[in-house]
């Protein structure tokens, strides 16, 4: 038995390899995602362009003018009318408003309140919240220092842990090790027996003495193979290239990989079982991978889910390998929430793998 399963193992194999067109997809694409998503889809605010609307001329306008532009997250540039900022905005050119009345640093000299005014673009409602958050830091900064001889009542220290810098690399490189894996993986599986029928090669696979079981477990190790190779592949590239720290254990991350391709494998296998032809299994794929991505917390928290979606998104894979994921890199996680998110996917590689074999049976029974 185990003989012919690893014939059709190496056969799966090496028809992956001697396919130009499937050896790209399994090496470049990974790759190259992994260096977009770090270096474009980055959740950092740097260079937001910024126009301040100064109608004060004073020393503390000017001041806190400086400060603006002299911080990282904004490029700053003037207007000298309401007409001209209003145009800015509409046109998407800049970002965020600030305006200085006119009274500003007279207000301050005499000890008056005052206050300045920054429009936002909410638009772009991420952008819009961040930099309200980094003006908001700045000007508190300048306030305590024009009272720098009042002790303020309450200090708030932060720490921020396991990601001490904010480097938002360190929150997207570990989901795209879950994300990543979980398409190739399901995407190899899912072309193979589709494959066999189109090349004309099932009835074949038919006559052949393996078994369903045995057709199964044999369609089943390269997809499991190509998604551990993505996924260490990522892996390597977050470690030596983008210097992410690791922090966990590697060979508990392994298996938990391991288990996590077996799920991605289940749902490939009865999508390949069902389809007729490669091209309706990889739009079976992409059908199920959208949601499957949306709902599993790597752009958007799950806690911030309606209580349906995220019902919903118990079944979801990808959304307990992210939390392995990250947390591995990012602490040494405590065995129970290596537990708690694994059993979940235990479970779903299991009825995934069941519902794959019921399918292959019919299909190649």
């Amino acid at each position: 038995m185990w003989r012919r399963i690893w014939a059709l193992i190496l056969k799966e194999l090496s028809g992956l390899w001697k396919d130009p067109k499937t050896r790209f997809v399994i090496l470049v694409p990974p790759i190259v995602q992994v260096v977009l998503f770090a270096y474009a889809a980055t959740y950092d605010v740097t260079n937001v362009p910024l126009v301040v609307w100064n109608e004060d001329q004073g020393t503390q306008a000017s001041e806190l003018v400086r400060r603006f532009a002299g911080s990282p997250a904004f490029h700053v540039s003037a207007v000298y009318a309401p007409g001209q900022a209003q145009a800015a905005l509409d046109a998407k050119t800049v970002a965020a408003v600030l305006r200085i009345p006119q009274r500003f640093s007279a207000d301050l000299l005499a000890g008056r309140e005052t206050s300045v005014q920054f429009i936002a673009d909410a638009r772009r409602s991420n952008t819009a919240l961040m930099v309200q958050s980094y003006a908001a830091s700045i000007v508190a900064g300048f306030a305590q220092d024009q009272h720098s001889g009042v002790r303020a009542p309450l200090v708030l220290m932060t720490r921020d842990w396991f990601n001490p810098t904010l480097e938002s690399s360190w929150f997207i490189l570990p989901g795209l090790v879950a994300v990543l894996s979980m398409l190739m993986s399901m995407l190899i599986s899912a072309l193979s027996l589709a494959r066999e029928r189109e090349l004309g090669t099932f009835e074949q696979l038919l006559v052949t003495p393996l078994r369903p079981a045995e057709v199964l477990v044999g369609k089943a190790v390269p997809g499991m193979i190509v998604g551990m190779i993505d996924a260490n592949l990522i892996i390597v590239v977050a470690l030596l290239w983008f210097r992410l720290p690791f922090r966990g254990n590697a060979l508990l991350l392994e298996a938990v990989l391991l288990l996590y391709t077996l799920a991605g494998v289940g749902i490939g296998l009865a999508l390949s079982a069902i389809a007729r032809t490669q091209q309706q299994a990889m739009l079976g794929v992409f059908v199920f991978a959208s949601p499957m991505v949306v709902l599993s917390g790597y752009a958007a928290p799950v806690e911030n889910m309606p209580p349906l979606v995220e019902w919903i998104g118990r079944a979801d894979p990808i959304r307990y390998m992210m939390v392995l994921a990250r947390a591995l890199f990012l602490q040494e996680p405590p065995l129970l929430l290596v537990w708690q998110q694994s059993w979940p996917l235990a479970v779903i590689a299991l009825v995934t793998l069941a519902v794959a074999g019921v399918a292959a049976r019919r299909a190649v029974g």
